[in-house]
């Protein structure tokens, strides 16, 4: 079900390259890409996964609330990372040209179809 949920999310952006949700232990659950193009989106998100760790940890010390949502824009890409659960995330891979506002909207949709599977 995992795969069938990313693949939509995927395939619903404009612009999307791909779509993986993976723990914070770095550990990939499953990744899901667009017919254009492939990246290794279990290194981006292992990497991104310590950026979120600090993040979530300085909402914390704070007294912010829990993160949510984190985007990443880089000369090539943009990454938009929504919590499922405190274990996990899911991280949308886009090109600088794609639907930014409609990757957020579906991986907001689709997330809670996320964590009811990981449930």
């Amino acid at each position: 079900m995992f795969t069938e949920i990313l693949q939509r999310i995927v395939d619903e952006t404009a612009g999307a390259v791909g779509a993986v949700l993976m723990g914070y232990d770095g550990i990939a659950i499953e990744q899901s890409f667009s017919q254009e193009k492939e990246l290794d989106l279990q290194v981006i998100a292992i990497e991104y996964a310590n950026v979120l760790k600090e993040i979530r940890k300085t909402s914390e010390i704070l007294d912010m609330g829990e993160m949510q949502e984190v985007s990443i824009r880089t000369e090539q890409l943009i990454t938009v990372i929504r919590i499922v659960t405190s274990e996990y995330f899911v991280a949308l891979v886009l090109k600088q040209d794609g639907n930014f506002g409609k990757g957020r909207y579906l991986l907001s949709r689709e997330s809670v179809n996320l964590k009811n599977e990981l449930m």
